[in-house]
């Protein structure tokens, strides 16, 4: 029986929305990334080395929104297989800055196939796909400035 004034009906949830396209995401990642040496959290902290070169963790939280709990785990695993060095910086010994180390400037190379898989299997045109990043985005922060 389905009930039209029902808030509660799962199909008009946008949390489980989320939810299941993450998810379907993410599955779709792993045997890509299961073929780098690869956990997903991983490849993202990879991506912003990519693109920033060496930052201070606490740069790399921000940018993953990930707090140091969660992403010292993460880089003592990448420094463990070779693809990043932490070090603490000169200026400040408080502060450790995570370097791409040969081996993780030489992943890039491999990484580069990956887009272009989930972009096709997303299924979306280029205009959808801005899009929907934006207004995903735009959620997040709403969502973060609503719950701060």
């Amino acid at each position: 029986m389905e009930d039209t004034d029902n808030p509660l009906l799962l199909k008009d949830q946008l949390c489980f929305s989320l939810y299941a396209a993450s998810r379907s995401v993410t599955a779709l990642y792993r045997p890509m990334l299961d073929e780098l040496g690869l956990t997903y959290p991983q490849y993202l902290v990879l991506l912003v080395l990519w693109e920033h070169g060496t930052s201070p963790v606490k740069d790399l939280g921000n940018a993953l929104q990930l707090d140091y709990g969660t992403l010292s785990p993460l880089l003592k695993r990448l420094e463990a297989n070779g693809l990043v060095r932490r070090t603490r910086r000169a200026d400040d010994e408080r502060s450790v800055a995570v370097a791409l180390t040969d081996e993780g400037v030489a992943l890039r190379d491999r990484a580069l196939s990956v887009p272009p898989v989930i972009g096709t299997a997303m299924g979306l045109k280029e205009e959808e796909f801005g899009v929907l990043r934006d207004l995903l985005t735009r959620l997040t922060t709403s969502v973060q400035a609503y719950t701060a």
